[in-house]
């Protein structure tokens, strides 16, 4: 272990944000005692963990879906590696739900020898860029980036905690796993099916009102205005920000890059993700009209 700048720390190859990880919960995380009926929720940062959040809470939860009960996502479906409110999870009623950005090697080893359900949710990595650049200018607790150019040299020469190793290590290890890959895209372009397809995955029957609540609570809009769900309160509270005139939940938008991006920075995109993405069949959709 090491420290690499004054808000990470590296365990075993891969930086934490220093503020909000233990460490020696990250040294027993490989024996940490995973349950048949637990669900983990599997991200790169800024790829649709609070969304995916919120629509596992709903299918699973029905003083959720009916709004009887007032549990904010953060402790509904906590993180594993940062336990924010120092919950007890050995003692959370099943089935539980925990959210990672976790490589593959640093998952509890149980992980791969039960039943547990797993979804890797991916975005296209441009969107990704522009997310995590205006998110790491705005939380206190990241190193701000003083340009695009310099944050996208970071990016591409994966540095730290490289997007392309987080989903090529998930994907070629996927058959170690019960995991079903699904993109933040096919989630924004048809969120109905996209959630009949995780009831499925997880072996859920919901009626069509209780599909219809979980649908309609889970749209961006929506989540962007709930307390619950939106993690402003964490954000603004327990972490901290720089100022406050963003917010977490930012524009949910596909093909922000576009607005971003110069012609030469793309292009430098399209070559580096060419060459290490190119045994990694996974769709990716780079606009919001892609069909």
């Amino acid at each position: 272990m090491d420290k690499t700048n004054e808000y990470l720390v590296n365990f075993k190859g891969h930086n934490f944000v220093k503020d909000v990880v233990n460490i020696e919960d990250l040294e027993k995380m490989e024996e940490f005692e995973i349950r048949d009926d637990d669900v983990f929720i599997i991200t790169y940062p800024k790829s649709g963990t609070i969304w995916t959040q919120q629509i596992l809470s709903l299918i699973y939860f029905e003083g959720h879906r009916n709004n009887t009960e007032n549990i904010s996502t953060v402790d509904r479906v906590p993180f594993l590696e940062y336990n924010i409110h120092n919950l007890d999870y050995a003692k959370m009623s099943s089935p539980r739900i925990f959210s990672s950005h976790l490589p593959y090697y640093l998952v509890p080893k149980g992980l791969k020898e039960k039943k547990t359900k797993t979804f890797y949710i991916y975005r296209n990595p441009k969107d990704v860029l522009i997310s995590y650049f205006h998110f790491s200018n705005w939380v206190a607790i990241f190193e701000a980036t003083d340009t695009l150019d310099q944050f996208l040299g970071k990016f591409l020469d994966g540095k730290g905690n490289c997007w392309f190793d987080h989903i090529r290590g998930w994907y070629e290890h996927r058959h170690d796993f019960n995991i079903m890959f699904l993109s933040y895209e096919d989630l924004k372009k048809d969120l109905r099916s996209s959630v009949l397809k995780i009831c499925n995955f997880l072996e859920k029957e919901l009626s069509e009102e209780e599909l219809d609540a979980v649908v309609r609570q889970s749209t961006f809009e929506n989540m962007k205005s709930d307390p619950l769900a939106n993690y402003n309160y964490i954000i603004n509270n327990k972490i901290g920000v720089r100022n406050n005139d963003s917010h977490f939940l930012r524009k949910g938008t596909i093909g922000d890059w576009k607005n971003h991006l110069t012609v030469e920075q793309n292009e430098r995109f399209d070559m580096i993700f060419k060459m290490k993405m190119k045994n990694v069949p996974l769709k990716f959709i780079w606009d919001i009209n892609e069909q």
